[in-house]
């Protein structure tokens, strides 16, 4: 197995991981996402887009192989590009946001290769 191959996996338990977290710890997000889940309906949603997606997207290339790196590389360059957009547009060069971009273009690059 090659080092490529290595990091792909490591960027889909990563997400699964990230998923896991939101999921079973909804208040948790805050600190890496800046949103509160005041109330069910939030805390609802916290569960489901941040926890339930991102663990069926981190999931996806063990079910389905090669393809599912593609996709979720797919999806964390789309994630990178509006936050990139974001950052410009409504000025929120805040360093998580930055870092954030800078993981998500690497997680982007790497899936897709």
């Amino acid at each position: 197995m090659d080092i490529l191959n290595i990091l792909k996996i490591i960027a889909a338990l990563a997400t699964i991981a990230t998923g896991v977290l939101a999921f079973v710890r909804p208040a948790a997000v805050y600190g890496f996402t800046g949103l509160r889940a005041d109330g069910p309906r939030g805390v609802s949603e916290v569960r489901s887009i941040l926890g339930g997606l991102l663990i069926g997207l981190g999931a996806a290339p063990f079910a389905v192989g090669a393809a599912g790196y593609t996709t979720l590389g797919i999806g964390y360059l789309a994630i990178a590009a509006a936050r990139a957009f974001s950052v410009v547009y409504d000025r929120s060069y805040a360093s998580s946001n930055l870092i954030s971009l800078g993981v998500e273009v690497v997680l982007g690059v790497v899936l897709v290769l």
